[in-house]
């Protein structure tokens, strides 16, 4: 009996959301079952999820295919009105067991259970055992945002800030723990806005502190991404001193410009990045950062742009996200004055030219350096076998010399060298040394 089929799109947080959907499809029955989940935070994010449920019918006639996440409460209609899908679900509503549930009168059965995301007021916690085709786990923290910056629809797809309460986490942390995961990701909307919503108000900092003194077992932790705006002083503290924190951030910049920021609703400047970044290398020198940034906001400049690409180098950015603008619905840089499409892509891919010449600087500095490295996966080359996975400071990298027995341990690996892989360079490295 096969089981249910997840297709993720989008964010870590739907990593972690889809395991709760395998769980509950599974305990439903519906081993037939695909489920779709989507991502909104672009046009093309939408248009990605379109096209893979009309791929996965075309393929699999008999499924039931089910859409649920961002784009599916977002946009209920877009996919009822899709003759390929059985039933859509809200962000609410893909985490309720009742909601996989198929019976007999099911044809008269409403098609869409999308409720209303800013009514919700608590984050209801489920306990993972695994992730498949990942040997890192992933830890819901957080979900919604409060904030409303101009381009953002994440929020009308998940609703307002609300936290896990701590106990709830190390739980969830203590079970994969068990389960032999060696590497967490705590991951959530706005993770730094943890906690406002639970009694006493922890910060992040404080819930990251006394997680992991409660689940000692925990060898490597990893948080998604952070605004700049809120990061607390005792995380500050810890990425100082605990050495299970992974010494590699990814921060919520989207631009370089004073001017971009103000109209993005962004509630940080471009000096306020720059102090950011200078107190997270005073409290680890060595630690690496990335950042998402998005090209083209409606009203930008040249001038602007520039400043963006500037600023990637004085903060020393080693990892870039990078969107071009994309209007929309709901948000008021829809209604803002646009710039061209060619622009926007143009833009978007300086940017990620950028990009990947900081990156390739990076690893080629790390040659002849030991590495620690969980190993994710084993590929065959016509070489011979070679092990995939990431550094702490999540550096990619492939290391000879190792066998499947590997995958989901932290091995020492020198690096040797850099070498292409597909359209990026990763480090080359042998085992052992």
């Amino acid at each position: 009996m096969s089981a249910p089929e997840i297709i993720t799109l989008g964010c870590r947080l739907n990593t972690y959301e889809s395991e709760v959907m395998r769980d509950l499809a599974g305990e439903a029955g519906l081993d037939d079952a695909i489920i779709v989940n989507t991502c909104a935070v672009t046009g093309e994010a939408e248009r990605q999820a379109r096209q893979t449920i009309r791929r996965l019918r075309r393929e699999r006639p008999r499924a039931r295919i089910i859409v649920a996440g961002c784009a599916a409460q977002i946009s209920p209609g877009k996919f009822a009105s899709m003759a390929e899908v059985d039933r859509v679900l809200g962000n609410d509503e893909k985490m309720k067991p009742e909601s996989f549930v198929f019976g007999r009168d099911d044809e008269n059965a409403p098609r869409v259970r999308v409720a209303d995301i800013m009514t919700v007021k608590e984050t209801a916690p489920h306990l993972v055992t695994g992730f498949e085709n990942h040997t890192r786990a992933f830890v819901q923290v957080q979900n919604g945002c409060d904030h409303r910056c101009t381009f953002c629809v994440i929020p009308y797809g998940r609703g307002n800030s609300r936290s896990v309460p701590m106990g709830d986490i190390a739980r969830q942390l203590r079970l994969l723990v068990g389960e032999g995961y060696r590497e967490v990701v705590l991951t959530g909307v706005d993770i730094t806005s943890y906690g406002g919503d639970l009694p006493g108000q922890p910060r992040l900092g404080q819930m990251v502190r006394r997680v992991l003194n409660s689940v000692p077992g925990i060898e490597r932790l990893r948080l998604s991404s952070l605004d700049p705006a809120e990061m607390d002083d005792e995380l500050f503290d810890l990425v100082a001193n605990e050495p299970r924190l992974m010494p590699h951030l990814h921060i919520s910049l989207q631009a370089g410009d004073d001017m971009i920021l103000k109209r993005m609703k962004r509630r940080h400047s471009r000096a306020d990045v720059t102090r950011f970044c200078d107190r997270l290398r005073q409290a680890r020198p060595d630690i690496v950062l990335g950042a998402d940034l998005i090209a083209g906001f409606p009203t930008e400049t040249e001038k602007m742009f520039r400043n963006t690409c500037n600023l990637v180098d004085e903060v020393d950015l080693t990892f870039l996200h990078v969107f071009p603008y994309s209007p929309r619905p709901f948000t008021p840089a829809e209604r803002m004055p646009q710039l061209p499409a060619e622009i926007r892509r143009d833009r978007a891919a300086r940017l990620r030219d950028s990009g990947r010449a900081r990156r390739a600087a990076y690893l080629a500095s790390r040659v002849a350096i030991r590495e620690e490295v969980l190993v994710e996966k084993i590929e065959t080359t016509p070489e011979g076998t070679v092990a995939l996975g990431h550094t702490a400071y999540f550096a990619p990298i492939e290391i000879a010399g190792l066998g499947p027995e590997s995958v989901g341990a932290i091995r020492t690996a020198r690096v040797t060298g850099v070498a292409g892989r597909g359209k990026e360079t990763v480090l080359q490295a042998v085992a052992g040394a």
